[in-house]
């Protein structure tokens, strides 16, 4: 029994509806809606033959209609899929291809992908790779504990004694208000002459190191220039090491005094702001210069903290956050009389990125109140330190307490968590200006291994927040060679230009004596550090034989990736690493997070598993097979991964011994080359080539018929056996060549395509080529020209059947320019071989639909006809169901994608949204589809994406400039009596120069590409088809107003067929799905901490050694001001003469040599 058409409210008034479809008579088509092409109707295959000569509309008479029964629309469904098949099989040449691959046999082998083989191959190849920077390290170490060891430190060596290249010395000349510029100091400093060196990215000078010294240390200080002296040595053991290996990238060694040589010696790249780069806080030197760290910052913030005091106590957290990696632990409280954490962490954290972003933003909203409790304070953070039931660094342990002073020792506390042993470091800093009594902060930290420090004003900040470094480094000096172990880092950005790189390290140390019979030195001097880029580690990878969706990655004891081909950061920020979990990088599942462990715990393994892959243009999730396999990496800290489809287990290659030893002359006398020429294109269709590396001398372009121009006129004069090119890519390129000709020939010259509504047909292989037909179609190919970069290649080998490609539409932009046979809608498949028992994929084959002629085709295959050749026409008293053609004004039908896209509509008005979510062409019918399992939806976040600056706020944020006093500061007495006058002359100094660490200056901003985008995370969401395959009829009822609908997959292809009446009230309309992808702040931090993932620190730790010597712990006094400078310093802050201030180096004494 047929279902009656739906009500809204009560009942419809009148009888059922009636349609009159144009052309005929009744109303014509609204603005939106487009005429049907002129001309003869393009022809149907499925229908009965006499259907085909006859047009697509006839007039039908007035009747009643009700809503289609679901046979009927199964009826329908079949004859699209067989519309479909039909189509493909005549044009496709999916069959054909077989057979020319079968008749060409000859002039390919098939190979196999072994993947235990592989994968322990290039986990060798890189290993090799790595020891021979390794070799180099050690080198350059050695001779740098040497050098250092065997120099005389002079007290009176000025800056003209002293000749090196000044790495900032051009920026600085640039600049009329630089320091040096007006000091004339630059007698001392090279002028060099570079070359461009393209594995460097960079002008370089191989003769030459460069010094690089940050911007807030004096170049004339005794320490800088003794420094500079004994590393020029250094000179000659970087040009030896490249002369041994050639592939060296950057060798540097970065001093404990913030002095970097580097080699090949290249100008800085100095940013638009104020330069802030400090070796010390790179995150190479910060992981060579100490073991991992669990670390707990307390800060005071009771009533006597205010103002001044409290904004660099805020910063001072900032900055000590920084000098953190990701194998450290943190955790930030504040404290007066109760201490308790500033964020939503309740216990010691992993010090990532994110978890960092979160302190920071909390320690914004910290308040002075209360009584210093020092007892509270430091009892949360022993604590802390004492809960072993959480993953930490279990390694060095410290208390960072930030104060404005105190006259308790809290030595109870000591006895009762810290003594004897003295387990726990405490570091103490008395921040800003005051007349309290530092002895008990200087006590704190004598007695507990650690150190004071004084931070009086912005300008101190950032030295006195690293230096802590030099202490935590004495048990690994002391331990000697036991610590002299390279390890490598994450992954981060070079500084140089250099692009991702990973760093090999090691410490450098201090070997000598104060004096005969004297305690050994205990400093470390700095870190020596050489870079590889990851470009060269990928090239050790196999690029072309795992096909298009096979590929191989590695990952650190972090689970970070390595390397990873979805590795692929939007904008770099060279002051922190670049931190993508493997889990993060691909779809999270269960056995994904066995494997990583696994790789982490430095096994081999293999395992094949079902799991969803996002399409390259992150639209789609399939569900796919795939096979793991990895192994360690020997020697380092990374463990490497290998991931191939099952389809991918063998591959072509090319044998063309029979043709080359037929000509001795250029490939471009080879057979096949003729049809890659453009003057075969008008005949054969249109070729594209992969832009892949197929000689050494091949010049590369984005534009694909350059590219071609380029590599036909090389082939002019490269022998088929040269050994500049690579024969595996060129041998392939050419078989394909000849292989899509041939399909050509065999079946798409003598095609219509125009009688079947197609715009091309096309062909993409495994080699390299995309050969589209006729040629004219190529004009409208927005396709990638390298098959393996390209979305409907990649989702082809991966699905059965046929794939819909409809044009990509974004909500925001105009919808699609509708002219005659310029819109198309791709259809395509994977060819698959069987050859002596081994399957493989090597091409994709398909269809672009012409979408106006293929809606009006829609139409009549969804719709009533059977032999006649006009619609069925309905007797005014009688019932008829309604179809897609005929009734297009009260059924809506689609095909959507199993992306939720829309592909077809019956309706004319919905042509210009194909490609659209179909949730902004009906939110009612989507979300039906979704609540009845038709739709599966998959979230996830995207880690790496690029945002437009967030404008600044004003609540929390530190000072800007100048500090402005506040009207309790005035009222009170102690502040005018204090050293704040002389803080505030300090804060208006340094804040000129440091403002940028707090706000960036919005007029820098805008003119700096760089700073206009930063990263940030986005959210993503895609649909994928549900557990639902069957036939469905279901009703959405809301209120009074129901509206059927019914749902079919159809078979061998990736879309859904929708018959749903069209909503004639606005009760029904509910939520709407979203698709697009938006700005997020990521999962909560606050949740993720209590579920962390699974990593493995470094397997070494030096924190602890018998005979270091504690006793230099840091010194400190006050500073007393008098009348006398105070008005001095408002006459000049008056008069707008501040004088320069002159920086200073804080070292320790020890440093002296």
């Amino acid at each position: 029994m047929a279902v009656p058409a739906r009500t809204c409210g009560a009942s419809r008034p009148g009888p059922a509806r009636t349609a009159l479809p144009w052309p005929g008579h009744g109303p014509r088509p609204g603005p939106g809606a487009r005429r049907p092409p002129s001309g003869p109707p393009r022809p149907l295959l499925l229908l009965l033959p006499p259907l085909l000569l006859l047009p697509l509309f006839a007039a039908p008479g007035a009747s009643a209609y009700s809503f289609p029964q679901q046979h009927t629309m199964q009826h329908w469904a079949r004859r699209l899929e067989q519309e479909i098949d039909g189509v493909m099989r005549i044009f496709g040449g999916v069959q054909q291809l077989r057979e020319i691959y079968k008749d060409n046999r000859n002039l390919f082998e098939v190979q196999e992908n072994e993947p235990q083989k592989l994968v322990e191959k290039v986990a060798g190849d890189i290993e090799s790779l790595l020891d021979r920077k390794v070799q180099a390290l050690k080198r350059l170490a050695d001779a740098a504990e040497n050098f250092q060891k065997a120099h005389r430190w002079q007290d009176n060596i000025k800056e003209e004694d002293i000749l090196y290249y000044d790495a900032k010395a051009d920026a600085e000349l640039d600049d009329p208000e630089s320091e040096d510029v007006e000091r004339g100091s630059k007698a001392s400093t090279l002028r060099l002459d570079f070359v461009e060196d393209s594995n460097f990215k960079n002008k370089v000078n191989y003769s030459y190191t460069a010094v690089q010294i940050p911007t807030d240390i004096y170049k004339g200080s005794t320490v800088i220039l003794n420094e500079l002296n004994w590393t020029e040595a250094l000179e000659n053991v970087f040009i030896e090491n490249r002369r041994q290996d050639p592939t060296l990238l950057w060798q540097v060694f970065g001093s404990a005094t913030g002095v970097t040589r580097y080699y090949p010696a290249t100008p800085w790249r100095a940013p638009k702001k104020i330069d802030l780069y400090d070796v010390r806080r790179r995150p190479w030197y910060i992981q060579g210069a100490s073991s991992p760290k669990d670390m707990v910052i307390i800060v005071d913030v009771s009533g006597s903290v205010s103002g001044l005091t409290l904004k660099l106590m805020k910063t001072s957290v900032c900055e000590m956050l920084d000098t953190l990696s990701d194998d450290d632990y943190v955790n930030v409280a504040s404290f007066n009389e109760k201490a308790q954490p500033v964020s939503c962490f309740t216990h010691l954290v992993q010090a990532n990125v994110r978890n960092k972003k979160v302190f920071k933003e909390a320690v914004q909203g910290m308040v002075a109140k209360g009584t210093t409790g020092y007892k509270a304070g430091f009892e949360y953070a022993f604590d802390q330190l004492q809960n072993s039931n959480i993953t930490r660094a279990n390694c060095n342990k410290m208390i960072m307490m930030f104060t404005d002073g105190g006259e308790d020792r809290v030595q109870d506390v000591f006895e009762k968590y810290n003594w004897p042993n003295r387990t726990v470091r405490v570091f103490t800093f008395s921040v800003g200006q005051h007349n309290y009594d530092v002895t008990p902060l200087q006590w704190m930290a004598c007695a507990n291994k650690g150190y004071y420090f004084e931070i009086p004003s912005i300008g101190a900040i950032r030295i006195n927040t690293q230096e802590y470094l030099d202490v935590l480094g004495r048990p690994m000096v002391l331990a000697g060679k036991e610590a002299k172990q390279v390890q490598w880092t994450n992954v981060y950005e070079d500084a140089l230009g250099l692009g991702l790189v990973v760093t090999g390290t090691l410490p450098v140390f201090n070997l000598t004596q104060d004096g005969p019979g004297e305690k050994k030195n205990q400093l470390i001097l700095g870190v020596m550090g050489i870079d590889v880029a990851l470009n060269d580690i990928k090239r050790l990878t196999p690029n072309y034989t795992l096909g298009a969706n096979g590929y191989v990655f590695a990952i650190d004891l972090n689970g970070y990736v390595l390397l990873h081909p979805n590795l692929k950061p939007q904008t770099t920020n060279f002051r922190e690493p670049v931190t993508l979990d493997f889990l993060d990088a691909e779809l999270e599942d269960e056995n994904k997070e066995e494997i990583r462990r696994s790789m982490i715990d430095g096994n081999k393994g293999h395992k094949q598993i079902r799991t969803l892959v996002k399409s390259l243009d992150e639209r789609y999730v399939d569900e796919v097979m795939r096979n793991y396999t990895w192994v360690p990496i020997r020697s380092t800290n990374y463990s490497l991964g290998l991931v191939l489809p099952p389809y991918s287990t063998f591959y072509l290659q090319a044998n063309l011994s029979d043709q080359i030893l037929q000509v001795k002359l250029p490939i471009s006398k080879l057979k096949d080359f003729e049809f890659l020429l453009p003057s075969s294109f008008e005949s054969e269709g249109h070729v594209f080539i992969a832009p892949r590396e197929y000689c050494k001398d091949l010049n590369a372009s984005d534009n694909n018929t350059e590219f071609l121009k380029n590599f036909i006129e090389l082939m002019e004069k490269v022998t088929p056996d040269s050994k500049q090119c690579n024969n595996f890519l060129l041998h392939n390129l050419i078989l394909d060549t000849g292989i899509t000709q041939q399909l050509v020939e065999r079946v798409w010259r003598d095609q219509d395509l125009n009688t079947y509504s197609l715009l091309a047909v096309f062909a993409a292989t495994d080699g390299g080529i995309t050969r589209v037909f006729p040629n004219k179609a190529a004009d409208d190919w927005m396709e990638n020209p390298e098959p393996f970069n390209a979305s409907f290649y990649r989702r082809s080998l991966d699905n059965h059947g046929y794939v819909f490609k409809p044009p990509h539409q974004d909500a925001l932009l105009r919808p699609l320019e509708l002219e005659n046979d310029t819109v198309g809608i791709l259809v395509s498949t994977a060819v698959e071989l069987s050859l002596g028992g081994r399957t493989l994929r090597p091409a994709v084959v398909g269809v672009k639909l012409d979408l106006e002629a293929w809606a009006e085709k829609f139409k009549v295959l969804a719709s009533n006809r059977t032999h006649q050749d006009q619609p069925q026409k309905c007797g005014p008293s009688s019932h008829c169901e309604m179809d897609c053609e005929v009734n297009n004004e009260d059924l809506l039908c689609v095909l959507i994608d199993d992306g939720g896209f829309l592909v077809l509509s019956n309706q004319n008005h919905q042509w210009d949204q194909v490609g659209r979510f179909f949730s902004e062409v009906d939110a009612n019918l989507m979300l039906a589809l979704y609540n009845n399992s038709f739709y599966t939806r998959k979230e996830s976040y995207d880690y790496q994406a690029a945002c437009a600056p967030q404008p600044p706020g004003n609540l929390g944020a530190a000072p800007r400039g100048v500090f402005v006093p506040t009207i309790a500061d005035f009222l009170n007495l102690a502040w005018w009596t204090s050293a704040a006058a002389w803080s505030l002359f300090q804060q208006l100094l340094y804040g000129l120069i440091y403002h940028s660490w707090f706000q960036a200056d919005p007029a820098e901003a805008e003119g700096n590409p760089e700073a206009r985008e930063s990263s940030c995370v986005m959210k993503q969401t895609q649909y994928y088809f549900g557990s639902v395959n069957a036939s469905y009829n279901a009703i959405i009822d809301c209120g009074n107003c129901s509206r059927l609908f019914h749902a079919q997959r159809l078979t061998n292809t990736n879309l859904l067929f929708v018959v749903a009446e069209k909503p004639l009230c606005s009760q029904c309309e509910g939520g709407r799905l979203l698709q697009k992808e938006t700005h997020s702040d990521g999962p909560e931090q606050c949740e993720l901490v209590q579920r962390p993932r699974y990593r493995r620190g470094p397997h070494i730790c030096f924190d602890y050694n018998a005979t270091e010597d504690t006793s230099d712990c840091g010194r400190g006094a006050s500073f007393p001001p008098s009348l006398g400078v105070l008005v001095s310093l408002q006459l000049l802050l008056l008069l707008g003469l501040p004088p320069r201030p002159q920086p200073q180096v804080h070292a320790h004494a020890s440093r002296r040599v």
